[in-house]
């Protein structure tokens, strides 16, 4: 006999009489009571009577299934994003940042940020214009400014990115030199493949918008790189010399065309010196000739005097030979001493002064005359 069946009672394993029957209760009970309560608050009560197992869950399903399908007509964006709405397949709208509602399992959104700065990289040896390769290192930064076109027209948006600026990147560098893109080129570079990927990813219809490329690095390859280095130090040389040689340049030039212009001035100054000297001879001649026309023999007499002092102003030594006569006068004038006003005064210089130049010549003169008169008067007697 089982332990639960009627009369077992001795055999219940918790020890329970039959006056408590304490044993565990019916699930199925439980189930039934359940059902009974849901029914009646939702208007399913059959008076009390039972109702069979298999229909009590519906109600329970239908709540589930109701608020499973609320949760699912709401949505929200981020305010980096815009929702791309596909209705069956189909484009229909573009959801703005907040919560948006939608047509649960016939509508379906595609979340794009619009906001965020994407990168891609590309590192590749390519050949240039002069038939040199040349590796070159270029970082593209773009975003998405059409969420429709980014999410539907491109399969894979990013990797048509990488292939459109390789091949952006590869036209640019076929165009341009060696040298060029080593040096100073690197900044027309990189707007120059700025544009023309803009404009492949345009004819792409990607709804990609280029924001900046960088070429970071532009080098020649590994195995003739000491070469490269050489003829790039050859060029900063030559740029040095260069430099060094226009520094020169305009140093000396200025000083050249600085003494050019002074031996210029100099002489112009010379030419309206001597032009000025001419002119007061000039003028100078005519008064004197005026004043000779007045009184010639004084005239002629001082300026025969004139002429003297000037002349024996600049010697030391004059000779004098006298007209129709045997002698001849000697006069050192570098021997002749400044008589001394008084014994007590200090000795000054004993070279002659203009004034005593002109002095003596006045007494040379009229001896000479003296002695013409009484060789004149002898001749005449």
């Amino acid at each position: 006999m089982a332990w639960n069946e009627p009369g077992g009672n001795n055999n219940d394993p918790w020890g329970n009489g039959p006056k408590g029957n304490q044993g565990p209760p019916d699930l199925d009970e439980v189930f039934k009571q359940w059902s009974k309560k849901i029914n009646g608050v939702l208007g399913n009560n059959n008076g009390g009577g039972d109702s069979s197992g298999s229909g009590l869950p519906w109600p329970i399903l239908i709540v589930g299934l109701a608020v499973f399908l609320v949760y699912l007509s709401w949505t929200p964006i981020d305010e980096q994003e815009r929702g791309v709405v596909l209705q069956l397949g189909k484009y229909n709208r573009t959801l703005e940042p907040g919560f948006n509602f939608i047509v649960p399992l016939a509508e379906r959104v595609i979340n794009v940020n619009v906001t965020n700065i994407r990168n891609a990289e590309i590192d590749q040896e390519m050949l240039t214009k002069d038939e040199n390769i040349v590796s070159i290192a270029m970082n593209i930064q773009y975003r998405v400014i059409d969420p429709v076109q980014f999410a539907l027209k491109i399969e894979d948006p990013e990797r048509s990115v990488d292939y459109a600026g390789e091949s952006a990147l590869r036209h640019e560098v076929g165009s341009a030199k060696l040298d060029s893109i080593l040096t100073d080129g690197r900044a027309l570079l990189a707007e120059a493949t700025s544009q023309r990927l803009q404009t492949y990813l345009e004819d792409y219809s990607t709804g990609i918008q280029v924001t900046n490329v960088n070429v970071k690095e532009a080098r020649a390859p590994s195995q003739v790189q000491a070469a490269f280095d050489d003829v790039q130090k050859a060029k900063l040389d030559k740029e040095r010399y260069i430099n060094e040689a226009e520094a020169y340049a305009n140093q000396v030039v200025p000083e050249a065309r600085g003494k050019a212009q002074r031996a210029i001035e100099e002489a112009n100054g010379y030419k309206e010196q001597i032009i000025a000297r001419a002119e007061g001879e000039t003028v100078r001649f005519t008064d004197l000739l005026n004043e000779y026309k007045k009184a010639p023999e004084v005239t002629r007499e001082r300026l025969y005097l004139e002429t003297l002092t000037r002349v024996l102003s600049k010697t030391n030594k004059v000779v004098v030979d006298v007209e129709g006569g045997n002698n001849m006068m000697y006069l050192p004038l570098d021997q002749l001493k400044r008589p001394s006003a008084s014994t007590g005064s200090s000795s000054g210089s004993d070279q002659l002064s203009r004034s005593d130049i002109s002095r003596l010549t006045d007494e040379v003169y009229n001896e000479l005359r003296r002695r013409s008169e009484r060789t004149s008067k002898r001749e005449g007697r």
